[in-house]
C-alpha cells in the first residue's frame, strides 16, 4: 500500500506538534562528533582502508550510544537520553573509553577540533544522499563541502520546556538559545586553522555555516511564536533532493517543500520526505521534539566535551541560573540585530572575535559563574565543578577561547605545520 499523501495543514499540524514537545525538562543528551587522525602523525592524510578496517572494530563494540559516520570519516556518538547530566557524563565517558582504546589498535585517535586544521575535504561515504548533499551545497561554494568532511562539533539535547511562560517555557528558552548561543560560540571557539592556515576566525567551522546556504543554515526570525516560525521556516526552504529508490537522487532548485506540497511534483511528498527535509536543515538551534544546540565547537582533551554540557545544562535547566542568564543576554538582542543567527552581527563577531569582545567577554563571566552555581544544585560532581572553573579560570576571565591557545607560536605549532 502507498504511504498516505501527506497535505499542507497536515504538514504544519505535524510541524508544530513533533518539533515542540513542551514539558518540564527532564533528560539531557549529547551528541560528540571528532575527527579521526594517526596518533603521532595527525598531519599525515589516512587511507580509506585504514579508516574502514579500524572502523569495523568500532563497529563491533557494544555501546550505549548511538554511533555514526559522517561523510568525511568523522566518528559521531549520541547518547540516549539522560535521566541527569551526571547520568549522561558517565554513559558517554564509557562510550569514549572504548572507541578509544579500539581506535588506538589501529594508531588512531580521537581529535577535538571545530575544523580540521590539515587536510582539504576528502568524502569517504559514497551514498546516494551525500552525493545530492554534495551537488546541493556545491552551488554556493566550498562552505558545503567543508562542513561536510572536515568539521566536528558538540551538540547539547535539551528538553524543549514548559508549555507556560517563565524561565523554564519554551518560548523563553527558544530565545535564550539564540542569544546564549553566540556566548557559546566564543566561549568554545576551537577552529582558526583550516588547510594548514590560519583563517581569521577563531570558529572557522561556524563562520563556514554561515557560509553554507543563504536559508538552509539560518533561525527563523525571532519576532513570532516559535512553533509557528518554525513550521513556516520549514515549509519555506528549499528541498535539498528528493529521495529516490533507485539511482541517483534529484537535486531540484528553488523548490520549497511549500511548493512541493501544493504542486505535487515531481511525484507527492509523504511524511517520510518532511522528516527527511528535517535533517536538511542546519540552523543553529534545531527543534526536534528537544531542542538540539549545534554551534559548539569540539573541544580539545579527552574531556573537554564536559565542560559546553555542563554549563549549557545548567543554564538552561536550573530555574534560578535560566533567570539570571537570560537577563545578562537579553541586551545582546540590540547587537544581534533583526539578521537571523548565525549572519547577524553578533554571531559573527562570537565567531571571529571569540571572547575578546568586551560584551561576549561580560555575558560568557555571568553565564560561567551562573553555571558553577547551578551545577551543585543539579547533581553534577566536584570533577564538573573542577573543570568548569579550571575553564573559567584559563579563557573566560581572561577574555579568551581555546582557539587562542591555538594560535599561540609555542602551543599552536603542531596545528598547522
Amino acid at each position: 500500500m502507498p504511504p498516505p499523501l501527506l497535505t499542507e495543514a497536515a504538514a504544519e499540524h505535524l510541524l508544530r506538534c513533533i518539533c515542540f514537545k513542551t514539558g518540564p525538562p527532564r533528560t539531557v543528551g549529547v551528541e560528540l562528533e571528532w575527527l579521526v587522525h594517526d596518533r603521532y602523525r595527525p598531519h599525515i592524510p589516512l587511507s580509506e582502508a585504514r579508516i574502514e578496517q579500524a572502523y569495523t572494530a568500532v563497529r563491533a563494540l557494544p555501546l550505549s550510544s548511538a554511533l555514526t559516520f559522517e561523510p568525511g570519516g568523522q566518528l559521531e556518538l549520541s547518547s540516549l537520553p539522560a535521566a541527569s547530566l551526571t547520568q549522561c557524563i558517565e554513559s558517554v565517558s564509557a562510550d569514549l573509553d572504548a572507541v578509544r582504546a579500539s581506535l588506538r589498535g589501529s594508531d588512531l585517535v580521537l581529535t577535538g577540533l571545530g575544523q580540521d586544521p590539515w587536510h582539504p575535504p576528502r568524502r569517504l561515504l559514497r551514498e546516494p544522499r551525500y552525493d545530492a548533499m554534495e551537488i546541493c551545497l556545491d552551488r554556493n561554494g566550498t562552505a558545503g563541502r567543508a562542513m561536510m568532511c572536515g568539521s566536528a562539533s558538540i551538540q547539547v539535547c535539551l528538553d524543549a520546556g514548559h508549555a507556560e511562560p517563565g524561565p523554564l517555557g519554551y518560548g523563553r528558552r527558544w530565545q535564550l538559545a539564540h542569544l546564549l548561543g553566540a556566548v557559546l560560540v566564543a566561549a568554545f571557539a576551537n577552529s582558526p586553522h583550516r588547510q594548514r592556515r590560519r583563517t581569521g576566525w577563531l570558529s572557522t567551522r561556524q563562520s563556514q555555516w554561515a557560509d553554507l546556504d543563504p536559508v538552509r543554515s539560518l533561525a527563523p526570525p525571532g519576532d513570532r511564536e516559535p512553533r509557528e516560525a518554525w513550521a513556516a521556516h520549514v515549509l519555506d526552504a528549499p528541498v535539498m533532493c528528493i529521495r529516490a529508490e533507485q539511482g541517483p537522487w534529484p537535486v531540484p532548485e528553488d523548490l520549497s517543500f511549500r511548493d512541493w506540497l501544493r504542486t505535487g511534483l515531481p511525484r507527492p511528498p509523504t511524511r517520510e520526505d518532511l522528516d527527511y527535509h528535517l535533517t536538511t536543515l542546519f540552523p543553529p538551534v534545531r527543534p526536534r521534539g528537544h531542542l538540539e544546540l549545534r554551534m559548539i565547537d569540539a573541544q580539545s582533551g579527552e574531556d573537554g566535551w564536559i565542560v559546553p554540557l555542563a554549563v549549557t545544562t545548567a543554564l538552561f535547566d536550573d530555574p534560578a541560573a535560566a533567570e539570571s542568564v537570560y537577563r545578562a543576554v537579553k541586551p545582546l538582542a540590540e547587537t544581534a540585530g533583526r539578521a537571523p543567527a548565525p549572519c547577524n552581527p553578533l554571531w559573527v563577531t562570537a565567531a571571529r572575535s571569540g571572547l575578546a569582545d568586551p560584551e561576549l567577554r561580560a555575558a560568557a563571566a555571568v553565564c560561567f559563574d551562573a553555571a558553577l552555581e547551578a551545577l551543585p544544585r543539579l547533581g553534577a560532581g566536584v570533577a564538573v565543578q573542577d573543570a568548569v572553573a579550571s575553564f573559567a579560570d584559563r579563557y573566560v576571565v581572561r577574555g579568551r577561547c581555546p582557539a587562542d591557545d591555538l594560535l599561540d607560536p609555542d602551543q599552536g605549532k603542531e596545528h598547522c605545520r
